[in-house]
């Protein structure tokens, strides 16, 4: 993923309220049950600091995330690097109510480039990733 990529943006309609996605996807202990089950601590305030390790074959992947912007029940924003690579990005989660439905807008911009050599930093492996996460892995969760 490069600086001059569009960002990555993925939406899905749940049938369940705001409340209940907002839960989702900022408490820790439904995070590891959708996300990352390896998740140590996540707390949606501005200024919180996490990391934790994902390894795909040989490489690891230190997530490094910090909180940049929260308004609750509505969005949150948090910076998405790694530990072992340069690449810096923002990843937002906006939610919209829609009658008895809630609507989620995540969003990946990148703000310094990725390695270009690494397969998990093209922008297909990352669209497929956050379909997977968000279309698949959190509508299973909620809709359950």
């Amino acid at each position: 993923m490069k600086t001059t990529d569009a960002p990555i943006t993925v939406e899905e309609t749940f049938t369940v309220s705001i409340d209940k996605v907002w839960k989702a996807i900022t408490d820790v202990r439904e995070m590891r049950l959708w996300f990352f089950d390896n998740i140590e601590s996540f707390i949606p305030e501005i200024g919180f600091e996490t990391q934790f390790l994902v390894q795909v074959e040989d490489r690891k992947y230190t997530h490094c995330w910090k909180i940049t912007e929260v308004i609750p029940n509505k969005k949150i924003t948090h910076t998405w690097s790694y530990e072992e690579y340069p690449g810096d990005a923002y990843v937002t989660f906006e939610l919209f109510k829609e009658d008895e439905r809630t609507r989620l807008i995540l969003s990946l911009t990148v703000t310094q480039d990725f390695p270009s050599d690494i397969p998990e930093f093209t922008r297909e492996s990352c669209q497929q990733g956050w379909n997977y996460f968000i279309g698949e892995r959190l509508t299973t969760y909620l809709e359950k």
